[in-house]
Order: C-alpha cells, then sequence, then structure tokens
C-alpha cells in the first residue's frame, strides 16, 4: 500500500490542477522557487544555532549543568539518569538522539529509565531549532515568552509522561 501513495498524492494534485484549470509545471516551478529563497533566507539563522548547540555540547557545558539540575530532577521523580536527556533535547535533536541511545545502552529499553527516555525524545521537540526557523520567517522580533513557555512545557510534559509511565 505504502508503495501506493506517492503516485495517489502526485495523481491527486495534477487531476486538481486540471480541475482548477492551473498549470501544474508553473506551480511546481514557483513552490521550488519559494523553497530556494526559504532555504537562502534560513540559512544563517540555522548555522549560527547548529555551531552553538555543538560548542555548548562539545565544551562539556551541558553535561555539567545536567549534574547541576539531577537533584531537582529528583524532587519531582524523575531518574538522575535523565538529567541531561532532558536538559539537550530541547536545543540539539541529534546530541539527544546519541544520548538516548546511551541510556538504551546502559539501562535497556525496556527498563523505567528506556521507558521514559523514549517517552521525552519522542513527545518534546527541539525548541531552539524550531523557534530559529519560525521566528526567522515570521515577523514577530519580540520573543518575550515564547522560548520560556515552550521550556516549560516541554519539561511539565517529561514529568507528567515519566509519572504516567509507572502506572502502565
Amino acid at each position: 500500500m505504502s508503495a501506493y501513495i506517492i503516485p495517489i498524492i502526485f495523481l491527486v494534485v495534477l487531476l486538481l490542477s486540471f480541475i482548477k484549470r492551473k498549470e501544474p509545471y508553473g506551480g511546481f516551478i514557483d513552490g521550488a522557487k519559494t523553497a530556494v529563497d526559504l532555504t537562502i533566507n534560513v540559512f544563517p539563522y540555522l548555522l549560527a544555532i547548529m555551531v552553538a548547540v555543538e560548542a555548548f555540547r562539545v565544551s562539556g557545558a551541558s553535561a555539567y549543568l545536567a549534574n547541576a539540575i539531577a537533584p531537582a530532577l529528583h524532587k519531582v521523580g524523575l531518574p538522575k539518569e535523565l538529567a541531561e536527556l532532558i536538559f539537550i533535547r530541547p536545543v540539539s535533536g541529534a546530541g539527544s538522539l546519541a544520548i538516548l541511545d546511551n541510556i538504551y545502552s546502559t539501562y535497556g529499553a525496556d527498563s523505567y529509565i528506556g521507558r521514559c527516555a523514549s517517552v521525552i525524545y519522542g513527545s518534546s521537540e527541539t525548541v531552539f531549532y524550531v523557534s530559529t526557523i519560525y521566528f526567522s520567517q515570521s515577523k514577530v522580533k519580540n520573543l518575550r515568552y515564547a522560548i520560556p513557555v515552550a521550556l516549560v512545557s516541554t519539561f511539565v510534559g517529561c514529568i507528567v509522561g515519566c509519572k504516567l509511565l509507572r502506572y502502565f
């Protein structure tokens, strides 16, 4: 079935373009031009955030800060082994995937810590990456509440997700 999805979408788009009397090739070219312009406009923002995240990880600052927040995590019922994942997930998708792999290797994917790590990784987002993309293309320049609210909601989601795992 999955082998037919792309051709079906392609045919539906062609059919809709003929019904609306639009030129499908011209629309495709216009969309490709827009995508190239978007890529050129967003690239400096992405490069800046990627360099900053990698420098943060490689310097050891992320591991140091994760160790510093581990006692606070323990007080809200989260295992201290998840501290670095919780700290890195909003910042780096690749970095958090490496930490997730390490957690699986150390504790096992079916352990409570492994299942919590799966929930944290799967239900949260790289807040700074998404914010970089969104705010670089929007007219919004006042980011006063956006990032703090996203980070708090991510943390609350981690707590709730791990608490729910105790019952399932």
